[in-house]
């Protein structure tokens, strides 16, 4: 932990030096609810978001907050292990150039609906039918399912410091957490304003009470938004290795880690059970494996959790961005951008000043994030990049 900050109702602990005005601002506000539990946490690669700050954690009795998850319910990482020691460039391209056709990136969906076995079962006894927002959105999943989606999610072919090469996937819940996480945020706002709460609108943290039908509600489409995400991750990665197995011949998986960082789950943390919101930020309990990527050209890594209470056994997921988009695409130079993916021989698909909201100089320094949060994870593996295909 670097800093803890005392002037708000609840203390604020810091994994990191650098946190912006507004991130640190939106941090405050949670220190400040009425119902947030002990104190907050943000990781290394904390920065501004809706609400709370992407890689913040956040612990609250008796109500859950849709805006401290974010819109892209269950998005997280996943990544696989191959037998393959090393890969030539030809064969990289290939592989790419196949993985275009086989996964849809940015707005794009299949045309045709996918198998429905490959859907997550419903979390409500009643099925699906316990799930309107989920249920009227189904039909249109079912195309969505196995696509990556766009802004900071990608595919990447990585070689790791144990001598092997991986295949990585950052995706999340599409257009159907899209619709479930506005549909309730809405309905949260409506309801505080209702109930003339004391938490200000302007804070962007509208909630609803655990023991209420609403709330209730909500828990059930959001896990059935991370459980979709899942397996969106896990049907890409299928068809990943299948085009590799075609392009590389024969070669052998490991066992998929796949895991989310946008999400609200029911946990026990200094001797009481508290809803956690983890927004940008990854379980790290004791032993966890765990995923946390870097930026297009720089490391990613494995790690084992070490289950640190203080950040509610939680780690960073990711570098966590030093610029918006926009100031990324205005300020950055894309000749310089691409020389530092040439230079350390990435295959990328950067090719005009738009790209430049995911060029690796958006992204903090992920060296130093891995440096401020060793007392939360252990690294296992280093991955390097080496073709890589962002949303």
């Amino acid at each position: 932990m670097k800093n803890v900050i005392s002037t708000e109702k609840r203390p604020i602990k810091l994994w990191l030096d650098d946190l912006e005005e507004g991130a640190l601002e939106q941090a405050k506000h949670l220190a400040n609810l009425p119902f947030a539990f002990r104190h907050i946490a943000l990781m290394p690669d904390a920065h501004q978001g809706y609400g709370m700050p992407i890689g913040g954690v956040l612990a609250t009795e008796d109500v859950v907050i849709p805006n401290s998850v974010g819109s892209d319910i269950g998005c997280g990482m996943c990544a696989v292990q191959t037998s393959l020691q090393a890969i030539e460039q030809d064969t990289l391209k290939k592989i790419m150039g196949s993985l275009r056709k086989q996964i849809p990136v940015g707005f794009k969906h299949h045309k045709k609906a996918q198998d429905e076995s490959f859907m997550p079962a419903s979390p409500a006894e009643d099925g699906l039918d316990a799930l309107r927002i989920v249920r009227g959105e189904y039909r249109a999943a079912l195309k969505q399912l196995g696509t990556l989606g766009g802004g900071n999610h990608f595919l990447e072919i990585q070689q790791g410091s144990d001598g092997f090469v991986w295949l990585m996937i950052h995706s999340g819940s599409r257009n159907l957490g899209y619709k479930v996480a506005h549909h309730y945020n809405k309905l949260a706002v409506e309801l505080n304003r209702k109930w003339h709460t004391s938490v200000p609108e302007k804070w962007q943290l509208a909630f609803f009470p655990l023991d209420g039908r609403k709330g209730q509600d909500y828990l059930l489409e959001m896990q059935y938004c991370v459980d979709f995400a899942q397996a969106n991750r896990r049907l890409m990665m299928q068809r990943m290795q299948e085009v590799v197995v075609e392009q590389a011949g024969d070669v052998q998986f490991g066992e998929m880690i796949n895991i989310a960082h946008n999400y609200a789950a029911m946990e026990h943390h200094f001797r009481k059970d508290v809803m956690i919101h983890r927004k940008g930020a990854t379980r790290a309990y004791p032993d966890q494996l765990g995923i946390i990527p870097g930026s297009q050209g720089t490391m990613s890594y494995i790690v084992q959790g070490r289950g640190e209470p203080e950040s509610f056994m939680s780690c960073s997921h990711g570098a966590g961005r030093r610029m918006g988009r926009k100031q990324a695409q205005k300020e950055l130079d894309l000749a310089t951008e691409k020389e530092r993916l040439a230079a350390i021989g990435v295959i990328h698909g950067m090719r005009n000043s738009k790209d430049l909201d995911e060029a690796p100089g958006a992204y903090k320094d992920i060296s130093v994030v891995m440096e401020n949060q060793q007392d939360l994870v252990e690294i296992v593996v280093e991955l390097r990049p080496l073709a890589v295909i962002k949303g």
